[in-house]
């Protein structure tokens, strides 16, 4: 891999996973088993970031 290659904007807190289905333990009428859906609170369930703003000086 060339040194030049930048990082892509992945979520850290959730890795570019940002919504999970958890099962509760129980089960439905149907015999499913049912979940909740969890998005990740540091991207809103997009799984990117903003880049950090590079920090240039302007008008020296």
């Amino acid at each position: 891999m060339p040194e030049n290659t930048r990082p892509r904007p992945i979520c850290a807190h959730c890795d570019g996973f940002p919504t999970v289905a958890i099962t509760t333990g129980q089960t439905t009428p149907t015999r499913h088993r049912q979940t909740i859906t969890a998005t990740c609170p540091a991207c809103l369930g997009t799984g990117h970031t903003a880049p950090a703003p590079s920090h240039t000086r302007v008008g020296v």
